[in-house]
């Protein structure tokens, strides 16, 4: 995540841009995290819609299809590649799975800790991929004084259900961002 990081604050930097509001959606919550934890007054305010970054613990049945899934590696690599993992995981090159295990395996709760700018949270009420009630709430109350409104949709919300979505941003955006 750092890397993306730094790619978006030296675009920040090249065009000139100082205490930007930053709309970021689930992977992009990542890297906004990130940022706003390593350059602190960047950001004037945060709005995230489906935000990622959270770890969750390890139920012991994923723990097992790990094991099983190392175990086969070693004798049918081929097999263990195309029936492990999820469908997504399974689309990417070898190089890029390497980054994405990095990626999905980084715990930002910290940085979410840290943001220090009005941050608005917006989740589709029936998101599976990362469900307002486990994510939404946990960086809710993470991020000190940040608001999270759910609203009718998926991960997609926003473009499921754009008028509410934008009525919503742009009441927190005329408020000052906070």
């Amino acid at each position: 995540m750092g890397d993306y990081s730094k790619w978006f604050v030296r675009f920040l930097k090249a065009e000139n841009l100082n205490r930007v509001h930053i709309l970021a959606h689930s992977f992009g919550a990542r890297v906004a995290f990130k940022t706003i934890c390593n350059h602190p007054g960047m950001a004037k305010s945060l709005i995230v819609t489906g935000g990622a970054g959270i770890v969750k613990p390890r139920s012991e049945e994923y723990l097992k299809s790990v094991a099983r899934y190392r175990r086969i590696k070693k004798f049918f690599p081929k097999f263990a590649e195309r029936h492990f993992g999820s469908e997504e995981y399974r689309s990417l090159s070898p190089l890029m799975r390497e980054s994405y295990k990095k990626i999905v395996n980084e715990d930002l709760s910290g940085c979410a800790a840290r943001v220090n700018c009005g941050t608005l949270l917006i989740y589709g009420e029936n998101d599976t991929v990362t469900p307002p009630h486990e994510e939404g709430e946990t960086f809710r109350k993470l991020i000190g004084g940040s608001v999270l409104k759910t609203i009718a949709g998926g991960h997609f919300c926003f473009s499921e259900n754009p008028a509410v979505f934008n009525s919503i941003i742009f009441d927190f955006l005329r408020n000052g961002g906070e």
